[in-house]
């Protein structure tokens, strides 16, 4: 087993532990506010009739709610077993089954015969790979239109609590890792490729964009 092996395999295992506590937080309190931002930013881009890819889709919340605003499919992506189990059964309980499929792996490892997609979300996932820059420009090239993200804010308290988490899991033998990335490289990247952002959101660990790619760029992959 290699490291990124081993470190997928971790931040599986890792996020499984939490599945059924990310079941119970969300049924009592609903979504976070970074999340709800997240939505308001992709409503604003429009998701009427679109094809989702949700990458680190955890139980698959967030998609699911875009389906009942309009969206026509979703295609859910995450490292763990437990988190794609829970997210099809709650796509069946919601009625969204012929709407939804999931995958679970390492996105950046199976996304090629995966579908392309309208609209791109990545919540809090561009923070569980140290290669942000990879991670980004697989998921790009599924995209046609809208591509949002959610990461940590680069702040004292935001690196003091990595340090401790990080801390604590090399204590219990996990390789998982979080990490803090730049939004303004990753913007920029965004920028190279034809995107350009129409909405930002912060609370006070999170910051959330989401970037639209530009109309003529549309236009053209459409043509083809």
């Amino acid at each position: 087993m290699n490291c990124c092996t081993a470190i997928n395999a971790d931040t599986g295992r890792f996020f499984s532990y939490f599945a059924g506590l990310h079941r119970l937080r969300h049924r009592w309190l609903g979504f976070e506010r970074s999340q709800r931002q997240l939505l308001e930013g992709l409503r604003r881009g429009g998701i009427a009739g679109v094809d989702l890819l949700e990458v680190g889709c955890g139980p698959g919340y967030l998609h699911r709610a875009l389906l009942r605003d309009g969206a026509a499919r979703a295609v859910g992506v995450d490292l763990s077993e437990r988190m794609i189990a829970i997210a099809r059964r709650e796509a069946r309980a919601d009625g969204l089954a012929e709407r939804t499929s999931y995958h679970q792996g390492d996105f950046t490892l199976i996304a090629a015969p995966l579908p392309e997609a309208d609209v791109t979300i990545l919540d809090k996932v561009i923070c569980c790979y140290p290669d942000w820059e990879r991670l980004v420009t697989v998921s790009l090239a599924k995209t046609r239109c809208l591509y949002a993200f959610t990461i940590p804010r680069d702040r004292a308290q935001t690196r003091l609590g990595l340090r401790a988490m990080g801390w604590g899991l090399n204590r219990a033998g996990c390789c998982y890792r979080p990490f803090i990335h730049d939004p303004a490289m990753i913007g920029d990247h965004l920028a190279a490729k034809g995107f350009h952002r129409i909405h930002e959101a912060c609370t006070t660990i999170w910051i959330t964009q989401v970037y639209v790619q530009a109309a003529e760029k549309q236009a053209s992959g459409n043509d083809v």
